[in-house]
Formats: C-alpha cells, sequence, structure tokens
C-alpha cells in the first residue's frame, strides 16, 4: 500500500487507531503545540486538528509520535528501501544472495521522480500566507513558522530533477519585519546543500526561485531531512520510501510537488537579510534572533484536501527524534562505507543531536603491542570532516574488541565502558576555534565555538565509584555532591555571572587536589545537582548542550606537555548556564492552565490527562 496523499495516511491512520480527531476550535497560538506536547509525552496518537482559529485548514501533528507509529507509516516499504541501501553499501551482495536482491535495482529506477500534468491535486485552489494554520510553539517565538517544510531548489538554469535539492529548513511565516502576506523567512545553516544553489545564484543573473512543499505523502518530509549517500537524490528516496514516484510540476517557473498538501512559491532575495527567529528549538532553548535570507512569496497553492502538517519542536525527545530512529534504521549498514573503520555512530538524541556523538572504531595498526589509541583518533578526523558529524561538539570513541556487547546505543553502558580505560593525560584531543551547530550558543559566537575528541581504548584502569569519597572537601560556594552514574559526579556551583566565574572551576579544582578521587574520573559542575542526577537523560542534556570544550572543561592536576593539554585526576565540566547561552524553553503558564482543563477529568483529552 503506497499513500497518493497526507489524506490516504490520515485515514489509514484513523482505521487502525493511530489518530486522534480534535473537532473543537483550537488556538495555533501555543495552545495547538501544548496538546501535541502532552499527547507525544503519553505516547498518544497522531492529533487531527480539525478546527483551527483563525485559518480554514485542518492541521495534522504527530504523525510520527512513536517508533511503533513510524513503522506503521512505512510498514509495505521500508524492507525494499532497506535491499537497495545494502546494495549500494556493498554491490557484492547481489551475487551473494540474487534472490534476495533481485527486485532492488527495479525499485530503485521504479522510484524515479515522474512528470505531471495539468491535472494534478495541488492546482485545486491558492490562499495566501495568512490564512495558513499560523503556529506558534513557544512564547518567545518570534512568530508563527513552518516546522515541517521541504525547501525545493534547483541549480541555475536546471530543470534535471537529479540535481535538485530537498532541505528540511525552517520558515518564518510572520511577525518581525516580514509583510504580511508577502515575504517568509528562510533559516538554513552550515552544511545545508542549498547553500550550494545560493552562491550559484549569486554569481548568476537568475532569479533563485525556491518552493516549499507541506504535506503530501509521509515520506516526502523525511525525505527532506534525510542524509542521503551521494547520488540518491531526495525525490528519489521519497519514492521509495513512499512506494510511489513523486510527481512534480513546472508551473510559472516554479517546480510544484503534485502530491503536497501546500506549496509556497517565491524568489529568494540575492543580498537581502532580515531577522528570522527567536525559535524554540530542539537542543530545548531558543534559537536567537539572527538575519538570515528573506524569500518574495508569489504564490500559496493547495489541494482539495489540503492539512496543514506541522510539529513542535523542543528539548528530546520530540516527535522528530523518531527521523533519527528510523535513519539509523536506513543508514546503519552505510557507516562503514561513509566512515571506513567505525561500526556504530550514535548522535545522542537527549543531547540535542550534535551536541554529543558517540562511536565506536577499529584499533588495527599495532596489535602486537600494548592497546591505546591510534587508528580511532584518525577515524574520528574523519567524522569531525564529514557532512552533518562534522557539527559534533563532544566525540568520545571507544575500540571495538574491548569488551563484549559494546554499542554506542547502550548509552550508560557506554559511559562506564569509556570511563574505567580513559586516561585523561593522553586521550584529550581539542580543536579550538572552530565552527560548531548553529543552534547550538554555548560557543565563543554564533556558529563558533569547539571541539573535543575523548578517544578510549584497552583494558580497564579503574573500578567506577558509587559513593561520594569520605575525603571530599567543597570550597564555600559549593555544594550537594551527587553521585549520578558509576564514576561520574555532579556538584552544584555558584552561579556564573561574567569571565571571572571561571575562577570558581580553578577554585574547584585546587581543592580537589587533596581529595581521593580515583574512581571517580568524571565531574560536572552545575546549577542545580539535583536536576542532573534525576534522570539520566537531564545529565546528558544539560552537561553536553552547556559547555564549550575549549573554556569549560578543567581537570584536577591538569598539565601541557609539547601543547597537549590533560590532566592526572579527575575532568571537570563546566556545564553552568552562562550569560551568553540563549534562554531554555518554558510554557506559557496561562496556555498550560487553559489546557490543564482539557486533559482533567471530562475534559476532552482526560484520557491522555
Amino acid at each position: 500500500m503506497s499513500y497518493r496523499s497526507m489524506m490516504d495516511a490520515v485515514r489509514d491512520m484513523d482505521t487502525h487507531g493511530h489518530l486522534l480527531r480534535i473537532k473543537e476550535e483550537v488556538d495555533p497560538n501555543l495552545e495547538m503545540a501544548e496538546i501535541h506536547r502532552r499527547i507525544f509525552d503519553a505516547g498518544g496518537p497522531a492529533l487531527l486538528f480539525e478546527n483551527v482559529k483563525g485559518s480554514p485548514f485542518p492541521a495534522l501533528s504527530n504523525i510520527y509520535g512513536t517508533f511503533e507509529r513510524t513503522d506503521f507509516l512505512f510498514r509495505h516499504t521500508i524492507k525494499k528501501v532497506q535491499k537497495v541501501i545494502e546494495l549500494k553499501a556493498d554491490p557484492g551482495n547481489f551475487f551473494k544472495s540474487p534472490a534476495k536482491y533481485l527486485s532492488a535495482p527495479f525499485t530503485a529506477i521504479s522510484a524515479l521522480p515522474r512528470r505531471q500534468g495539468r491535472s494534478a491535486p495541488i492546482l485545486y485552489g491558492k490562499t495566501s500566507i495568512s490564512q495558513l494554520p499560523q503556529v506558534k510553539s513557544w512564547p518567545m517565538d518570534g512568530g508563527a513558522f513552518v516546522t515541517l517544510p521541504q525547501v525545493f531548489t534547483l541549480p541555475p538554469g536546471s530543470k534535471n530533477m537529479m540535481q535538485s535539492n530537498l532541505g528540511m529548513y525552517r520558515i518564518q511565516l510572520s511577525g518581525n519585519e516580514y509583510i504580511q502576506d508577502k515575504e517568509v523567512g528562510l533559516h538554513y545553516q552550515i552544511h545545508r546543500g542549498i547553500g550550494v544553489h545560493h552562491t550559484q545564484y549569486n554569481k548568476s543573473d537568475e532569479p533563485f526561485r525556491a518552493s516549499i512543499f507541506v504535506g503530501g505523502p509521509p515520506s516526502h518530509a523525511f525525505a527532506a531531512i534525510m542524509p542521503l549517500p551521494e547520488g540518491l537524490s531526495e525525490l528519489t528516496f521519497a519514492g521509495l520510501l513512499g512506494g510511489r514516484r513523486f510527481r512534480y510540476l513546472f508551473q510559472e517557473g516554479h517546480v510544484l510537488s503534485g502530491d503536497a498538501d501546500f506549496v509556497i512559491t517565491g524568489i529568494i532575495r540575492k543580498g537581502e537579510k532580515k531577522p528570522e527567529g527567536p525559535f524554540g528549538d530542539h537542543l530545548g532553548y531558543y534559537s536567537l534572533e539572527h538575519d538570515f535570507p528573506v524569500m518574495e512569496v508569489e504564490n500559496v497553492y493547495h489541494r482539495k484536501d489540503a492539512i496543514w502538517h506541522f510539529t513542535v519542536v523542543g528539548r528530546p525527545p520530540q516527535e522528530d527524534s523518531s527521523f533519527g530512529y528510523l535513519i539509523h534504521q536506513l543508514v546503519e549498514l552505510l557507516t562503514p562505507q561513509e566512515f571506513p573503520g567505525i561500526h556504530e555512530i550514535n548522535a545522542v538524541d537527549a543531547a540535542g543531536v550534535h551536541p554529543l556523538l558517540l562511536a565506536i572504531g577499529s584499533e588495527r595498526y599495532m596489535p602486537f603491542r600494548e592497546r591505546k589509541p591510534e587508528e580511532i583518533l584518525t577515524q574520528a578526523n574523519r567524522i569531525l570532516g564529514t557532512g552533518q558529524t562534522s557539527l559534533a561538539k563532544f566525540l568520545i570513541i571507544a575500540a571495538a574488541g574491548d569488551a563484549r556487547g559494546l554499542t554506542t546505543h547502550n548509552i550508560p553502558a557506554f559511559f562506564q565502558h569509556v570511563l574505567e580505560r580513559i586516561d585523561w593525560r593522553r586521550d584529550l584531543h581539542f580543536q579550538t576555534q572552530t565552527t560548531i551547530d548553529t543552534l547550538d550558543y554555548s560557543g565563543s559566537g554564533w556558529n563558533a565555538g569547539s571541539k573535543v575528541v575523548i578517544a578510549c581504548c584497552g583494558d580497564k584502569i579503574r573500578t567506577l565509584g558509587n559513593e561520594i569519597p569520605s575525603s571530599l572537601s567543597l570550597p564555600p560556594g559549593f555544594s550537594k555532591p551527587t553521585i549520578i552514574h558509576p564514576g561520574i559526579m555532579a556538584i552544584q556551583g555558584p552561579a556564573f555571572k561574567d569571565i571571572s566565574s571561571y575562577e570558581d572551576a580553578a577554585l574547584l579544582v585546587k581543592q580537589l587536589e587533596s581529595a581521593s578521587l580515583d574512581d571517580i574520573p568524571l565531574i560536572v559542575l552545575c546549577d542545580d545537582s539535583a536536576f542532573l542526577s534525576e534522570t539520566y537523560n537531564n545529565f546528558l542534556w544539560a552537561t553536553f548542550t552547556r559547555a564549550n570544550p575549549s573554556h569549560d572543561i578543567h581537570g584536577v592536576k591538569a598539565r601541557v606537555q609539547h601543547k597537549h593539554w590533560g590532566c592526572e585526576g579527575p575532568l571537570i565540566i563546566d556545564a553552568r548556564i552562562k550569560p551568553h547561552h540563549a534562554p531554555p524553553l518554558i510554557e506559557d503558564k496561562k496556555v498550560v492552565e487553559k489546557v490543564d482543563k482539557l486533559f482533567a477529568k471530562g475534559g476532552l483529552l482526560e484520557k491522555w490527562g
């Protein structure tokens, strides 16, 4: 079964108990997002808001809200896609198991984009930007946003769909300096394919045309975010995963997705930027207001049964966590091809994806002598020099073969493995004054910060402690030491006020020199040690989103030897909130109270309260 439209998917989810219809009027300004977050947290169904205040169109969210529902949506195609990707990873598989892979080449060919005529559903009608559901998710958001856009561009002079780029770059529909119904903001960051096209248009006389698709079969939004192997276009992948060729047509100089629910067309103005944001983002903080490209809107097309597809972004896990889940299923076999010697990579969702990357590599350089990090360092450099993984801020890499069953997906066990073996004098490798994720404000400037590789290889050198050492004595202003996990301790420190607050860490380091901390190799300096120790996800989120390695890593008995920094005692990560950090996401109290009534006894959503 393949979905011809988002409405097809809605009917299928409804039939199988995966959909909740909300018929009462709901305000897209914060209320829809608050309902979505609570249903997601409860592991609830997809949500169809049939009566959106201020818009004639219904809105749909949470369709990928559980891994089980994500599997359900792609249950007829996922194994076929896996076969195609397996052949891409190793063409020799065809000759090893020809019967298994016989259909794979035909699957790929039959998924190529297909040009459509004037009967395309998207040509049913036109509307305006202000008539679309104006979904605002967080109180400080700069306006309404498209949160699941598929932004389509072609290089100058090209009509070849295989040269296109389809990416998920958020779109601001209202607010700031945008002229209502005439302009929208387009936010994209480094390592995004549209940037290549933008550069090419800046060097040409052609107008930079772009089309923003919203909705369509569920595979289309996923294709816009999928990190694809070279030579496989997003449109082809959308066809593969959807079991139906991607339909497109040309209209007034623009490419339209024939099966989309909405298409916004326009011209990205060269050399012009306007303030975009703030926006409550997937790190759990706001991305702040910055200048980004602006698109002059020409038309807003919609199909007859159009549904506005959106999600709510925030501190993970959220609905978009299912993207990572599905990506892992599909591209795991490509990892050794893209990163020779690497067995696993896990961009940790709970830490906001880019701040923390875990990997398992191969250590084969010198099998006849004591094992230590050598080959895995070259593999770490490959990871930090490739595409999206280059945005990693903390990369922790271990060597395969040191422990049976080691995996990056059992994160507490992985940390324990590393901390039992790490030698802080040798195993830290910094990159300073470099780029980090645009959405990460822990660095030294916008899109600027540092990275650290923590490389672990060899036998255990310590047993990790589960108790606060009796010898521990803290300086004034430091309190509440708490064990988060074996070998990891949180210490609550004074609030970070300005650059002089780095002296707090120096004071703590000096005090800890006299403590017996051989079994506690990692200490996190934080604002609230009870919060960090409450859940492992709290530890991951607060530690790795609030630290800039070059500034916030300290060590007991630290030293520099031939420009290599290390320490003999515990490593200390200063994960206190700094004045330059972006604000964390906090719900609007009045909206929370209003939505509380829907989830209370007798309320519309009582079942999920």
